[in-house]
């Protein structure tokens, strides 16, 4: 059993961190850690645990299974369900208009 790509978890938490527009100090406060742990986990000098990565993505608003997307076999389930999450959490309109984008692509 090979171990988790840490660089890739940690790169998705940095730029799910960026897209929504949060400061490392702002993740950081939220999970009780110093910001110079947070800024170490995205740059891979630190492994993430499982229950900072955990309270991680509550923090972010997502799914483990998106960070973990890479140690999946099915990859497709994983998008999915994260696409899923984001549906859900838009407001009727949004939603439409992201239907009507799909049925084009």
């Amino acid at each position: 059993m090979e171990d988790l790509d840490f660089a890739f978890i940690e790169q998705r938490i940095r730029e799910i961190r960026n897209e929504k527009k949060m400061t490392q100090e702002y993740i950081a406060n939220a999970v009780n850690v110093n910001v110079s742990h947070i800024s170490n986990i995205e740059t891979n000098k630190v492994k993430v645990s499982l229950t900072l990565l955990v309270h991680i993505c509550n923090v972010l608003d997502t799914t483990i299974d998106y960070i973990l997307e890479n140690e999946y076999f099915s990859f497709d389930s994983v998008i999915e369900h994260e696409l899923i999450h984001i549906f859900k959490d838009m407001e009727k309109e949004k939603q439409e208009m992201l239907l009507r984008i799909a049925k084009i692509l």
